[in-house]
C-alpha cells in the first residue's frame, strides 16, 4: 500500500524499507529480580521468548554473581510460574514462590546449604516475601481461597451470586522455623505492603478493611504485632501509601505518599511519621521529581526516583531534608515487584536493577554507586530498531516533557502519519523500553514497533497528571480531566511537528485505561486526529463511579463522590459531548475488567452508532484490565494495526 503523504508519493522502494514480514527475535527476560544483602549476587526468574507464542514462557529462577555469571539454576515444577524472589539477611538463603494456576496453588520454596525444599503450600495466591531481621521466620502476603490474582488489573471474579459479601482478603502470614505456615494479620483487613520492624517483632503495613480491589487508596499506615495479630493504626495519611519502611533505631516509619490512581503504579514524596504514632512530614518537598522506591540506609534513605527523562538514585536526609542525586540514565529500571524499582545492598553502596531504554533491551546492571553498568549479554545482540528522542515543551505554565519514536531512516521531503499514545494512570508516566521486533512478546502489549515498520512515528506525552516533575505537576489535573492535560498533548504534538516530518493531516491517537479515555474525549472535543483506538476507556463517569470496582481512586481527583459533585463528573463525560464526535474509533475492553468496565465501552460505541461515526467494538473474553491471553494480545495487535492502516495510510 502506498502512502499519500502532503509532499509527495512514498515510493514503493521506500515503503518496503518500512513494512516486512515479523522476522523471529528471541527476548531474553529478567524477572523479579532481588539482590543479596552483601551484593555479591542476585537471583531473577529468566526465560527466552521468541515472540507470538500461545502461553508465557516458562522461566527458571537464576543465581548469579556480581560479575553476571550464572551460579546456580532452580526449576522444580515445569508447569508452574516463578516470582517474588528474597534474600535471608545473612544472604545464604533465598526463597521464591511457585504458582500453579491449574490448581489454585502457590509453593514457598528455600534455598540453603546447596538444597532446595519447599517449605510452605497454600491454597491460594501468594506474593511479596520478606525474611525476618535475624532471618529465622519468613513473611509473606497470602489470600487464602483466592477467587481470582491479586490486583484490581488482573481480571474480575464471575459476578453472580450475592455481590459484596465476601472479599478476599490478603493477610500477613508467617512461617516459623520448622512450623507451618500461619497467618497473623487480622481476617477482615486487606494488607498491600509490609516489612519487618528492626527487632523482629512486628510489622508496619498499609491495609484497610473491606474489598482490597478498591480500597488502597484509603489505607492506613498500622502496626501490626507478629504473635497476636493485633493491629494498632499509626497514621491515616491523605496520600496514598507504598512501600512503608521502619528505620534501622526503630523509632520512624518512612513511606512513599502521593497522588497514585492506580495499582501498582508508585509515585509521589517520601513521608516520615513515628512509628509510635503521628501525622505524617514530607521529608522532600517541592522535589522536582516523584520518588518510585525507597529503603532505609543508616540514618539516611536510598530512593529510586524519576526526574524528568532520567531514572535516578538518590540519597535522602530525612533529617535536613535534603537529597542528592547519585547517579541516573534515561532509562527505565525494575527489579522485585513492590520493593522498589532499584535494589540495594545492605550497606547502600551497590545497588541492581533490569535496565532498557529504547534502542537497547533488557539486561541486569549492577554497580558500587554512582557506576551502574549492565553486567549480562543476553541480550547484547539484539539491534535498535528505531530512531528515540526525548522531547520538551511549554503548556501554559508548565514544562512538558515526552518521547518520540520513529524510523532509523527517512525519505527526505517525505511526512509521515504518526500516533499519539497516551498513558494510562493518569498518576504513571510512559518510560523508555526496548522497541523489539518479531511481533508481540509476553503480555506487556506493545504495537510500536509494527507501526514504525508501517512508516508512522509514535509520539508518548507526559502531560500535567504524570509523574516525573514533582507531585505539583501530578496533582495538577485535579478537577481537570480532559483540559490542562489535552492541551498538553496537543501542545505536544505541535512540538514535535516543528522537529519531525510528521504529516499533520495523517494524526492519530491510542490509548488504555486513562488513555482509553482520553482517546473518547479527544473524539469530542478536536477533529485533528482521524483514527482512534481506545482501550478500556470510560465514556460516562456518572455512570462509571457505580459500575467499577476501584472507585476510591476517584475522590482525591473529582473532590467529591459522584453523588455530593455530580456536576464535575459530568462535565468530563465523553458520553455528554457525543455530537461532537467525528472520528473513526475503534473500542476493546476485556470482559471482567475491574477497572474499567466493559459497559463503559459499550456505552460509547453505543453512542457513536448514533451519530453514523464509523466504529467498532470487541469486548475480549475473561480478560481483565491487564490481558493475559497472548492469543488475545496477538488477536489485538492485527485489529489495531489494521484500523490505523484504513485511515491514515
Amino acid at each position: 500500500m502506498k502512502f499519500l503523504p502532503t509532499a509527495g508519493l512514498l515510493t514503493l522502494a521506500a515503503t518496503a524499507a518500512f513494512a516486512g514480514p515479523e522476522q523471529k527475535v528471541v527476548i531474553h527476560n529478567f524477572e523479579a529480580m532481588s539482590l543479596a544483602p552483601s551484593g555479591d549476587r542476585l537471583a531473577d526468574v529468566e526465560s527466552d521468548d521468541p515472540g507470538n507464542l500461545p502461553a508465557e514462557p516458562h522461566g527458571r529462577v537464576v543465581v548469579r554473581a556480581a560479575s553476571g555469571n550464572v551460579v546456580a539454576v532452580y526449576d522444580p515444577c515445569k508447569t508452574c510460574k516463578y516470582s517474588d524472589t528474597a534474600w535471608s539477611p545473612s544472604g545464604r538463603s533465598l526463597a521464591f514462590l511457585s504458582s500453579d494456576e491449574k490448581s489454585g496453588k502457590t509453593t514457598l520454596y528455600l534455598s540453603g546449604n546447596g538444597k532446595l525444599r519447599a517449605v510452605a503450600a497454600i491454597s491460594g495466591v501468594a506474593n511479596t516475601i520478606r525474611f525476618s531481621p535475624d532471618g529465622s521466620r519468613i513473611a509473606l502476603l497470602v489470600t487464602l481461597g483466592a477467587h481470582k490474582k491479586t490486583g484490581a488489573t488482573q481480571a474480575a471474579a464471575p459476578m453472580v451470586g450475592a455481590i459484596g459479601e465476601n472479599s478476599d482478603e490478603q493477610r500477613i502470614a508467617v512461617l516459623p522455623p520448622g512450623g507451618a505456615l500461619k497467618p497473623v494479620s487480622p481476617d477482615d483487613t486487606y494488607i498491600y505492603e509490609f516489612s519487618w520492624t528492626p527487632d523482629g517483632k512486628g510489622f508496619v503495613a498499609a491495609g484497610a478493611k473491606g474489598n482490597g480491589d478498591n480500597n488502597w487508596w484509603i489505607a492506613t499506615l498500622d502496626y501490626v504485632d507478629a504473635q497476636a495479630g493485633a493491629l494498632r493504626v499509626i497514621a491515616t495519611p491523605k496520600t496514598q501509601i507504598n512501600l512503608p519502611r521502619v528505620s534501622p533505631d526503630g523509632q520512624t516509619v518512612a513511606f512513599i505518599g502521593g497522588l497514585m490512581s492506580d495499582w501498582g503504579s508508585i509515585g509521589g514524596d517520601i513521608y516520615t511519621v513515628p512509628l509510635s504514632g503521628g501525622k505524617p512530614s514530607d521529608v522532600t518537598p517541592d522535589f522536582r521529581g516523584t520518588v518510585q522506591g525507597i529503603a532505609w540506609r543508616g540514618e539516611k534513605i536510598m530512593a529510586t526516583a524519576l526526574i524528568d527523562d532520567r531514572e535516578s538514585v538518590i540519597s535522602a536526609d530525612p533529617r535536613t531534608p535534603t537529597q542528592q542525586v547519585l547517579w541516573s540514565a534515561p532509562v527505565s529500571v525494575r527489579a522485585q515487584t513492590f520493593d522498589g524499582p532499584i535494589a540495594f545492598s545492605a550497606d547502600g553502596a551497590a545497588a541492581a536493577t533490569v535496565m532498557q531504554d529504547f534502542t537497547h533491551a533488557p539486561e541486569i546492571a549492577l554497580g558500587r554507586l554512582p557506576a551502574l553498568v549492565p553486567v549480562t549479554r543476553a541480550n547484547a545482540a539484539l539491534p535498535a530498531n528505531v530512531s528515540a528522542q526525548s522531547v520538551h515543551w511549554k503548556s501554559d505554565r508548565y514544562d512538558v516533557q515526552g518521547w518520540l519514536i520513529g524510523p532509523k531512516q527517512t525519505v527526505p521531503g517525505t511526512k509521515y502519519p504518526m500516533i499519539m499514545i497516551v498513558h494510562g494512570g493518569p498518576s504513571a508516566a510512559s518510560l523508555p523500553r526496548y522497541i523489539a521486533a518479531g511481533g508481540q512478546h509476553g503480555t506487556g502489549f506493545d504495537i510500536t514497533h509494527a507501526l514504525i515498520a508501517r512508516g508512522y512515528y509514535i509520539f508518548y506525552p507526559n502531560p500535567r497528571g504524570s509523574y516525573g516533575q514533582g507531585e505539583a505537576f501530578t496533582r495538577a489535573n485535579i478537577r481537570d480531566f480532559g483540559g490542562g492535560d489535552l492541551r498538553d498533548d496537543l501542545a505536544g504534538v505541535d512540538a514535535v511537528e516543528k522537529i519531525a516530518p510528521i504529516d499533520d493531516g495523517r494524526l492519530g491517537m491510542y490509548g488504555h485505561s486513562y488513555g482509553g479515555w482520553m482517546a473518547m474525549w479527544l473524539n469530542t472535543q478536536s477533529h485533528r486526529f482521524k483514527a482512534i483506538v481506545a482501550g478500556a476507556g470510560i465514556a460516562n463517569w456518572q455512570s462509571y463511579y457505580g459500575q467499577n470496582g476501584i472507585d476510591q481512586w476517584m475522590i482525591p481527583f473529582f473532590g467529591a463522590s459522584v453523588y455530593d459533585d455530580p456536576a464535575i463528573y459530568r462535565a468530563a463525560s465523553p458520553i455528554e459531548f457525543i455530537k461532537n464526535a467525528r472520528t473513526p474509533t475503534l473500542i476493546y475492553v476485556g470482559e471482567r475488567d475491574v477497572e474499567c468496565p466493559a459497559p463503559q465501552s459499550l456505552e460509547y460505541w453505543h453512542g457513536l452508532k448514533a451519530m453514523g461515526v464509523p466504529t467498532e467494538l470487541f469486548i475480549y473474553a475473561g480478560e481483565g484490565h491487564h490481558f493475559h491471553k497472548l492469543t488475545d494480545l496477538e488477536d489485538l495487535r492485527g485489529r489495531i494495526l489494521g484500523w490505523f492502516d484504513r485511515y491514515l495510510k
